[in-house]
């Protein structure tokens, strides 16, 4: 194996090393590393970090693990070791902050309406801590709403892995991409902001794919987050030259 795959080598052991502690969670590590709402009482700082290396199934693991290395070992060759470790990270937690401050967004509004209902603030958190739904002020719809973004947690490495596409198409625009169920080659200039566009229309729309649990919005937010920094870098690389 190449030199530069090794940290990307690195990397897969560790997320699979810690699905298979989590697999087993005498330790209480899924609420510890995951990544939950600001205003849950199990969210710690350092899960911004830690939700990385978290991942809900088999499946999701695998899926997430072979995109890293498939698009995360030309980067890291692109980038070297540092720039391509501070890229993937600075890209995940993009992800996260954005997951977040768009579902504090959402929160807040339900919350209002409860507030503007009648219910007092110590009611509503007994409400969440309960997970009972809040009788004829919200619609099933909010309220199930509500309790998701307060209890749910987000784990996996996509949103650093969207990162790593943007830089994909950046960088290696005319690389073709093709997925399993879609056996047709695409270049990547087309085929990464396709998908993005996908996340973004099941974002707004409430659906996600295979009926599955999907933050699509953390998707974006690492698309985001991975363009703001590769278009940043190329600017320092342009004043220099200058």
């Amino acid at each position: 194996m190449e030199q530069y795959s090794k940290p990307i080598l690195i990397l897969i052991a560790i997320n699979v090393l810690m699905f298979i502690i989590s697999a087993n969670d005498d330790y209480g590590t899924t609420n510890s590393l995951s990544l939950y709402f600001f205003k849950n009482e199990h969210f710690g700082i350092w899960q911004f970090a830690t939700h990385m290396f978290m991942h809900g199934s088999f499946m999701h693991l695998f899926m997430n693990m072979f995109g890293l290395f498939m698009f995360g070992t030309s980067l890291q060759q692109a980038f070297g070791t540092r720039r391509f470790l501070t890229f993937y990270f600075i890209s995940g937690f993009g992800a996260a902050l954005i997951y977040l401050l768009i579902n504090y967004y959402q929160f807040q509004s339900l919350y209002q309406l409860l507030i503007d209902g009648g219910m007092q603030a110590h009611d509503i958190t007994q409400m969440l801590l309960s997970s009972q739904y809040p009788p004829n002020l919200l619609s099933k719809e909010q309220g199930i709403k509500i309790l998701e973004i307060y209890h749910t947690p987000m784990v996996g490495a996509s949103g650093a892995l969207y990162g790593l596409l943007v830089a994909i198409a950046m960088i290696f625009p005319n690389t073709k991409i093709m997925l399993i169920f879609l056996p047709v080659p695409i270049a990547a200039k087309y085929f990464i902001p396709a998908l993005i566009t996908l996340d973004l229309v099941l974002a707004l729309s409430g659906y996600s794919l295979f009926g599955a649990n999907v933050a699509h919005i953390a998707h974006i937010g690492g698309a985001i987050t991975g363009l703001i920094l590769i278009l940043y870098w190329r600017s320092k690389m342009n004043s220099y030259k200058n």
